[in-house]
């Protein structure tokens, strides 16, 4: 039978959620065709040719364009099975059903969706089944991961390149070298589904996809792994067995700061290696954030981890979420100070000086008296409780920031960050003079949610 597996967005990457479903249906002898509409148009005739319709969502962003679209695939093939699939599927399980969903799984969906299309082929009805409800806690599937199928995928020059300080660009591929995060910090989706659960791919799988990557002209590898270091000893053998077979090859990594701090032996493992940066999801400077947050880290540590990983010679990329409801203006603006004292202006993507939370359903957020204070009803458009700062002069700030980074999304990092500066009406003198290229190197199409 014909297979039609969907990704609406991806953060600029080649999907990994396409190309590993896809090898597990090829294996079992089904036909798949894989739409990346992130690159190209959808076209009725796939819908129409395909008995099995799966939408993948890894992400908000992914989830909200799908929703738009759930209805014209319908359309274009009344008689086939819908399906969703990935991180935010179960999270938003009602609302995809609304729009005309059949079934609903979770991120570890290879298995079920082979399942599923076996029983199609044999003419089986689907019946209407789902992820478990997203606050029981339940065992993550442990799949025997093969290597990923990519063939029928765009190139991939055609998505997101890295940027380099001499003005290159570097090919990029992606892969994940391990699936969920054995932690729970309150504000972070990954935490409704996995519950502290993560699955490791075998080092063998994961240098296999890398190879056909780099085959097909990967100069640089961004791993995917919500945390690089919840298996330390295992990301140090796909490191250093990615470097010793293409040495030329450079990636990037995601990590904690608490790993970075309880990991530091490993810090010149990854510059030997070829770690052109570290991405962090530092979220806050402010230990009452941090808190709420369940992080795990403190100010402090933020600072200690900063000084490790350069005199390590790793470059520290950290991320926010820079308006929450317990922002103010004052702490916003020592978000900057210390950014800047730390010198880590250029490392950080400009849409960061602006993110707001968002709070999902099955968010640990909600179990905050503070918050279910000033949530409202959960929005079914956006997929999000909406909340309203109590300091209107915290929202249009946010506001002011987003229209910012929207129209200079290629200008330099420092000139964006002194455009912030001046909306705060505080701009501190220039101490040097904006350079025009980037000073560290970073993936040209930044958005985290």
């Amino acid at each position: 039978m014909t297979v039609l597996l969907l990704s609406t967005y991806d953060l600029g990457r080649q999907p990994f959620g396409l190309a590993s479903p896809a090898a597990w249906l090829e294996r079992a002898g089904h036909r798949v065709i894989t739409r990346d509409l992130s690159r190209d148009k959808f076209a009725d005739a796939d819908a129409q040719s395909a008995q099995l319709i799966a939408f993948y969502l890894p992400m908000h962003t992914a989830t909200r364009l799908a929703v738009g679209l759930i209805a014209r695939v319908r359309a274009a093939n009344p008689a086939a099975t819908l399906v969703a699939y990935g991180l935010y599927a179960p999270l938003s399980e009602s609302v995809l059903r609304e729009h005309g969903v059949d079934q609903v799984l979770g991120p570890e969906a290879e298995a079920d969706l082979v399942t599923l299309a076996d029983s199609l082929a044999l003419g089986a009805r689907a019946t209407a089944t789902s992820h478990p409800r997203t606050d029981e806690t339940v065992a993550i599937p442990r799949l025997a991961f093969i290597t990923p199928s990519r063939a029928a995928l765009p190139s991939l020059d055609r998505y997101a390149t890295l940027q380099m300080p001499d003005g290159t660009r570097r090919i990029t591929g992606a892969t994940d070298a391990t699936r969920g995060c054995k932690h729970r910090c309150r504000h972070c989706p990954i935490v409704p589904i996995y519950d502290g659960q993560f699955r490791v791919v075998p080092v063998d799988i994961v240098l296999a996809d890398v190879a056909q990557q780099v085959a097909a002209g990967a100069q640089h590898i961004t791993f995917g792994d919500p945390d690089f270091f919840n298996g330390p000893t295992h990301a140090r053998r796909i490191i250093e067995s990615l470097h010793a077979r293409h040495p030329d090859v450079t990636y990037d990594v995601t990590i904690k700061i608490e790993h970075l701090l309880g990991h530091r032996d490993l810090l010149p493992v990854l510059a030997a290696t070829g770690c052109l940066f570290v991405i962090s999801a530092v979220e806050a400077v402010d230990d009452e954030i941090l808190a709420k947050f369940e992080k795990r880290h403190t100010r402090a540590d933020v600072l200690t981890a900063a000084s490790l990983c350069r005199a390590a010679g790793v470059i520290l990329c950290p991320t926010f979420v820079a308006f929450t409801p317990w922002t103010t203006l004052a702490r916003y603006a020592d978000l900057l100070d210390t950014v800047e004292s730390l010198d880590l202006v250029e490392h950080v993507a400009p849409v960061q000086w602006g993110l707001r939370l968002l709070v999902t359903q099955g968010s640990r957020l909600l179990e905050l008296d503070d918050i279910r204070r000033v949530v409202q009803p959960f929005d079914r458009g956006s997929l999000t409780y909406p909340w309203v700062h109590s300091d209107p002069r915290v929202d249009a700030l946010q506001q002011a920031i987003m229209r910012l980074v929207g129209v200079k999304m290629t200008r330099p990092r420092a000139e964006v960050f002194d455009g912030v500066r001046q909306l705060m009406g505080h701009q501190k003198a220039a101490t040097a003079p904006i350079r025009a290229t980037a000073t560290v190197p970073y993936l040209n199409e930044p958005w985290y949610c």
